[in-house]
């Protein structure tokens, strides 16, 4: 579905593990480009590699 956020940029609290990563995937997939937050870096990084590699777009 496209939700006409393509382009934008949001700030995902909590968003490197469970829940919050999922809403992470789910914006990244409609082209918006997300900034991942966690508690541990190497969370934060996981995360943010993956998605950047799957849809880019990852700060």
């Amino acid at each position: 579905m496209d939700l006409g956020l393509a382009g934008r940029s949001a700030i995902l609290m909590a968003s490197s593990r469970g829940l919050g990563r999922a809403c992470a995937h789910s914006v990244a997939r409609e082209g918006v480009n997300v900034v991942i937050n966690g508690r541990t870096a190497a969370d934060v990084k996981a995360t943010a590699d993956y998605i950047a590699s799957t849809y880019g777009g990852v700060f």
